[in-house]
């Protein structure tokens, strides 16, 4: 296991994804392309305290069984695309590492199931977690629980949450940058 590890629920950021692209299309009045994976996972990194470095991270995509990509990402299709796969930037490696509940166990189960196991993990230092809303509060729970207080945990949501053990980042900031929306057009919006 990596020093740095970032635990995404999948169908939730591909939906919240392909959200911000319908709106901002239609606000910007131009085609939003699909997110760049490699820019959103250091966004993620970024947002979470990770600076620059030779440092490892680990980013565990959790998804549905029936689903074999990201629709809304590039690189999106978890076998052909991102499986193994890595690639190096000014703040270190990042490997990307999809999984899906099969049949017999839940999507949100393996997501609540991999958030607890990395947690006992002694040689991980920074733990960054995009849940989907719906289970909020079930992370907070194994957070609140966890007895390793020497782990920076950050926890990436749509909109501020009641708070816990840990850190909070707004999701849409590092969406926004992996689909290319800058903050000048945004405030062109506004005028």
């Amino acid at each position: 296991m990596n020093e740095n590890v970032i635990i995404v629920d999948a169908d939730f950021v591909d939906k919240v994804a392909f959200d911000l692209t319908v709106n901002f299309e239609r606000m910007l009045e131009r085609q939003i392309p699909r997110a760049d994976m490699a820019r959103w996972a250091e966004c993620l990194a970024l947002d979470g305290g990770l600076r620059a470095g030779e440092h490892q991270t680990t980013m565990i995509l959790v998804h549905d069984h029936n689903v074999e990509e990201m629709k809304n990402f590039h690189p999106g299709h978890y076998v052909e695309e991102l499986d193994g796969q890595a690639f190096k930037s000014s703040i270190g490696e990042f490997v990307f590492c999809p999984t899906s509940g099969e049949t017999f166990v839940s999507k949100d189960d393996l997501f609540l199931d991999t958030l607890r196991t990395v947690m006992e993990q002694k040689e991980v230092e920074r733990i960054m977690v995009v849940p989907d809303d719906r289970l909020y509060n079930n992370v907070r729970e194994i957070l609140r629980k966890a007895d390793d207080e020497t782990k920076r945990v950050t926890v990436f949501a749509m909109q501020p949450m009641p708070g816990g053990p840990f850190q909070q980042e707004i999701l849409g900031y590092s969406l926004m940058a992996a689909l290319g929306i800058r903050g000048e057009e945004i405030e062109g919006i506004k005028n």
